[in-house]
């Protein structure tokens, strides 16, 4: 079982979209059992709150399903819990609580970050591209 976390600032864009995508991505290749995938923040800013509307809207657009989110923080405990943090750019690995080789990048450039910019296509195509490589 691979056990895999992915992290962004919020929790309400690139990571909780990387982890639907990649549960579709299994569940379409009949790997769901091979695989725990989660996300989570490194920040606090929006604990709590469900999956941000235009992210919806993208994954809507692209047929991935989605299940009700509820951001959360990345704790100490989830280092022993994944085998796997996956951080969409390098300033959420400067923001982790510590540091490990667990800890990688899904691309070797950031993720788009569409919370500033709106595209939230760009941010899918780096995130299918990154979920390709990573299956």
């Amino acid at each position: 079982m691979t056990r895999i976390l992915f992290v962004c600032h919020g929790n309400i864009c690139r990571s909780v979209m990387a982890e639907m995508m990649m549960k579709h991505a299994v569940r379409q290749q009949g790997r769901e059992a091979e695989f725990i995938i989660d996300s989570c923040a490194t920040s606090t800013e929006e604990l709590g709150n469900d999956i941000y509307p235009p992210a919806k809207c993208c994954l809507t657009a692209h047929n991935i399903p989605f299940t009700p989110h509820s951001a959360r923080q990345i704790t100490l405990a989830d280092y022993d819990r994944y085998d796997h943090i996956i951080c969409m750019e390098r300033y959420n690995i400067r923001n982790l609580p510590k540091l490990s080789p667990k800890v990688q990048l899904l691309l070797p450039r950031d993720v788009a970050d569409p919370w500033y910019s709106g595209d939230f296509e760009t941010t899918y195509h780096d995130l299918e591209e990154g979920i390709t490589s990573l299956l």
